[in-house]
């Protein structure tokens, strides 16, 4: 019997020691979310996984370049990009996850052919998601834009502006709490659900589902071929967890996989 405990305390030492932590940021909605349903077949994978939640779009970047988190789950290519060039970091892609179509909402308007002259319309102030914004509004006749497909245009980039809207760029995060006092806010999905709006009702336009802008998982390159990461990975790209967007999301959020 002895021997059989000194086994078996053994067997159960080995095995803690073999479980793996992977710490990966991610912001509340829908990433967050996304994670902690797939954390028990992580955890039967011998994944101890463990969900870091932030509410900015910078943070979770610099803390996986540093080494103090393993990956991260919010961004989508563009912005990667744009991070690692101005940051001068290196993280790679790892998986491309879901698609969050963008979307332009008013608390004052049911159309966009309603907003009067001189609107103010808010947009994301980081490069890649303000581009985006832009590109949605000159997609529906809104603005005109020097080069309809630039992604990284700026207000500078308007070449036709008939109404005269005033334009205001904001932290992504932030653009929900000045809907009511704006005309008109261009709003990233997941900030949307937070704030409880429904992109598929309530967006005046949004982006359809074959937006480049594909959510990823990220992570260092000398990380993202790790036994942990590959489990993470299957987990996400899983029919478990397609089924779970489509229910839970209800085309808001599109699986990209």
């Amino acid at each position: 019997m002895k021997k059989l405990l000194v086994a078996f305390a053994a067997v159960a030492a080995f095995s803690a020691h073999a479980a793996e932590t992977l710490t990966v940021a991610a912001t509340p909605v829908p990433h967050a979310e996304i994670l902690e349903f797939v954390k028990p077949a992580l955890a039967k994978e011998g994944v101890d996984l463990k969900v870091k939640v932030f509410t900015d779009y910078v943070q979770p970047n610099v803390q996986v370049a540093e080494k103090r988190l393993d990956a991260n789950f919010f961004q989508h290519q563009p912005y990667l990009d744009e991070f690692n060039k101005a940051k001068g970091t290196q993280l790679v892609s790892v998986a491309g996850v879901h698609v969050e179509p963008l979307g332009a909402y008013s608390n004052k308007y049911k159309q966009l052919s309603e907003l009067p002259n001189g609107a103010t319309v808010v947009v994301p102030n980081d490069a890649t998601n303000g581009g985006r914004a832009l590109l949605l509004l000159d997609k529906a006749g809104v603005i005109k834009l020097k080069d309809s497909n630039n992604i990284l245009a700026t207000v500078k980039d308007i070449s036709e502006n008939t109404k005269g809207l005033k334009f205001r760029e904001l932290e992504a995060a932030t653009i929900p709490r000045v809907l009511t006092q704006v005309d008109l806010a261009l709003i990233n999905t997941n900030y949307a659900l937070e704030a409880k709006l429904d992109p598929a009702k309530d967006a005046l336009v949004i982006e359809g589902k074959d937006s480049p802008y594909v959510n990823i998982l990220v992570a260092r390159a000398d990380d993202k071929d790790s036994d942990a990461m590959k489990k993470l990975v299957a987990a996400l790209h899983s029919p478990e967890v397609k089924k779970f967007i489509e229910e839970k999301y209800k085309g808001a959020i599109v699986p990209a996989f």
